[in-house]
């Protein structure tokens, strides 16, 4: 479940990747820049455990496979783990995401709870924190997540805090390699840490903190492979992502896209639709489809900007009465 970015960067240091995506859970527009970065993209019902381990071992086999990374999460994670580990080919064992999973989500905290998410990037046990992300939300009464600012406004004892608590549950986990995503809420009592996850951030997340630190993370990733330890500098600017915020229902028409893209602080834009496909409503996971990425000196001014891009664009859309 690689990105097609982690893709790329990948294949432009000379690494020969094989995309492995469940078909119902790829979308299209995103299947030619796999086709066009990887060796191969190889489909398959990650429903089917059988089916998903002997695909991962097939294509071991006849490549050649020196490791085999999950890059997300959800069900198939320990069946691939556990069938590359069987291989020779996870440099983290099962036991690591088994770990992992069992506190996930056990604690619960309020939805009106300040959060803000660790990126990490551990290279032979070692874990380098690389920085960390703010919520942003729609505010009272739900609180839905209506984007990201990173780095995340924090003081350097909150920050020193966070870093110790993330860092003491990826070694209890026995973590060896890769990044980590790490969720933590803001308690009026301490941080608690409500997930972490073995793979990269979501929701562009590594395009923020390349925006504001100069530092490839997705890249870090390989360069970890080959036994390398990052160096990140301090964030020169702060940078966000807003996802556009439209209504339930069916897409008409839209307008804006195109001066939002090239609007000189905006870094990256997608609005995946076009007429008569259904758009999702704020808060529904599938709403993170549509964003827009935009740096700047201060975190007033990159909200700004976002509320200014959201503006532009126009979408006329109309109840779904299916």
């Amino acid at each position: 479940m690689p990105s097609h970015q982690l893709v790329q960067k990948g294949a432009e240091l000379g690494f020969r990747i094989w995309s492995l995506w469940d078909p119902s859970q790829l979308e299209a527009d995103f299947a030619p820049h796999f086709d066009a970065v990887s060796e191969e993209l190889l489909l398959t019902d990650f429903t089917d455990e059988s089916g998903l381990r002997e695909t991962v071992a097939r294509t071991a086999r006849r490549h050649d496979i020196d490791t085999v990374l999950h890059c997300g999460h959800g069900g198939s994670v320990l069946p691939v783990v556990r069938e590359a580990w069987r291989l020779g080919l996870s440099p983290n064992p099962p036991a690591v995401y088994e770990q992992l999973q069992v506190h996930e989500g056990d604690d619960r905290v309020p939805a009106d709870v300040p959060r803000v998410s660790v990126e990490t990037l551990t290279v032979d046990g070692t874990h380098h924190v690389v920085g960390m992300t703010a919520q942003r939300t729609s505010g009272p009464p739900h609180f839905l997540v209506t984007g990201h600012l990173h780095p995340a406004p924090l003081t350097d004892n909150e920050q020193k805090i966070i870093e110790a608590a993330v860092e003491e549950r990826l070694a209890a986990s026995g973590y060896r390699f890769g990044p980590a995503h790490t969720e933590v809420a803001l308690l009026p009592d301490g941080p608690r840490i409500v997930s972490c996850r073995a793979h990269l951030g979501a929701d562009r997340i590594p395009l923020l903190v390349e925006t504001a630190r100069g530092f490839d993370l997705e890249t870090a990733v390989f360069s970890g492979l080959r036994g390398t330890a990052p160096v990140v500098p301090s964030a020169s600017r702060y940078a966000e992502v807003g996802f556009f915020l439209l209504p339930g229902g069916r897409l008409e028409t839209y307008t804006g896209m195109e001066e939002i893209a090239v609007t000189p602080w905006v870094r990256g834009a997608r609005f995946p639709y076009s007429a008569g496909d259904l758009i999702a409503p704020v808060g529904d996971p599938r709403a993170r489809r549509a964003y827009v990425v935009v740096e700047a000196d201060t975190p007033e001014l990159t909200r700004e900007r976002i509320a200014r891009a959201r503006r532009d664009l126009v979408a006329y859309i109309r109840p779904d009465d299916r």
